[in-house]
């Protein structure tokens, strides 16, 4: 993929909708995001399925993202990122420092979104497992998220050592949809490997307590939400 001006596409909606209570006052919430993509331009330039699916999650959790610091990791397009951001976390979104082309999108995403990047959303440049001055500046953090970080087997153990320095010795937590593609693909001993643990967020009971239907999200993909703590 070769570097060039910063890329404009067609526009995706996302509509998030929920209620709110207020002494007994039901009212309605509601939250649009809109994403300029490029199907042709590359796997950063459209958003991948997993994204909506933990963009619901966070939407259910929106009361609970106010002040939080969260990074999400090889954000693409950005989507669960900017929603957490429009709904009160201090946000940082990192994309790979080798696609300089990826993060102009990105941020013309933000901007997209109303979002100026370096003072309502911070855009960086990240090499996973690579534990440079930027990596550490990103310390602490309450939430890490990704969607589809785990495509590519070879990079897995890269994604799995940067969680677990941005969560050593912290309550933090990461936060990852993810697409089954092969049974044969596991982390579970990389996760050992690097002091950490994770579950399998139940979707159903989500879905039930949430009033939406996250089946309409994903239609007929394995998706799966996965939360990964330090032991």
């Amino acid at each position: 993929m070769s570097d060039g001006r910063p890329v404009s596409g067609p526009l995706k909606k996302f509509v998030f909708r929920g209620k709110s209570s207020n002494n007994g006052d039901i009212r309605g919430e509601y939250l649009e995001i809109v994403i300029p993509e490029l199907l042709s331009a590359g796997y950063s330039f459209y958003t991948w399925p997993s994204a909506p699916l933990l963009s619901w999650y966070l939407w259910t959790q929106r009361r609970h993202l106010r002040g939080l610091r969260i990074l999400e990791l090889g954000c693409g397009t950005g989507l669960p990122g900017i929603l957490a951001a429009k709904c009160g976390a201090h946000v940082t979104l990192t994309d790979s420092v080798a696609l300089p082309r990826s993060l102009r999108h990105l941020a013309a995403c933000c901007e997209a979104n109303g979002l100026v990047p370096g003072r309502d959303i911070q855009l960086l440049g990240l090499a996973w497992g690579l534990f440079l001055a930027d990596v550490h500046s990103l310390r602490p953090v309450d939430l890490i998220l990704a969607s589809d970080c785990f495509y590519e087997p070879s990079q897995f153990e890269e994604v799995i050592s940067t969680v677990a320095y941005l969560l050593d010795g912290t309550d933090g937590r990461f936060l990852c949809a993810y697409q089954e593609r092969s049974a044969d693909w596991s982390i579970e001993a990389l996760l050992k490997k690097w002091g950490l643990k994770g579950a399998l967020l139940d979707l159903d009971s989500l879905s039930e307590s949430s009033g939406v239907d996250y089946r309409a999200l994903i239609g007929d993909r394995s998706l799966h939400l996965l939360e990964i703590i330090s032991v």
